[in-house]
């Protein structure tokens, strides 16, 4: 079964979508990220116990309480992305690096626009911290959510680090 609830953030209201007892999808709800092709429609609105976890570790970390989130995530993609999300989820909270960072962690060092493409399919924000990604010379650039939203998560973290 998949469930679906909302949650009230900083950043503006979040969708978090479960199934099977594991995170699935976590996004602003007025983002222009896919949902993998279903709508809230097709699943339902229901605060399970892991929706509950959820809320309480992401209002943790925006309290500055959380730098480590410990939640089942089953996020769909390719076995590159899967790679890509695997290696952003090492990066420590209050710190970046670079697209071709990841792309050499991940054993592909010419793979940073592979890696910027993945980072822009994140389905879990936040958790999975695509935000933490910047460009080589430092530069905030993409971010599925807006560069507004990464400027504010970065900020957020380096001033609670």
């Amino acid at each position: 079964m998949k469930y679906f609830d909302d949650y009230p953030s900083p950043l503006g209201n979040m969708l978090i979508i479960e199934e099977n007892n594991s995170l699935t999808h976590l996004n602003l709800s007025d983002s222009k990220i896919l949902l993998d092709g279903f709508s809230k429609d097709s699943i339902t609105q229901k605060e399970t116990p892991l929706i509950s976890s959820v809320k309480t570790q992401l209002e943790e970390y925006f309290q500055g309480k959380r730098k480590i989130f410990d939640l089942p995530l089953s996020p769909f993609g390719t076995p590159f992305q899967q790679k890509v999300w695997n290696a952003l989820c090492t990066i420590p909270y209050g710190e970046t690096r670079s697209y071709k960072e990841i792309a050499t962690q991940i054993g592909n060092p010419k793979g940073c626009r592979a890696v910027g493409m993945a980072n822009n399919r994140n389905p879990i924000m936040i958790i999975i911290p695509c935000h933490r990604v910047i460009g080589s010379n430092g530069s905030l650039v993409g971010y599925a959510g807006g560069l507004r939203t990464k400027e504010w998560l970065l900020a957020h973290e380096i001033s609670l680090f």
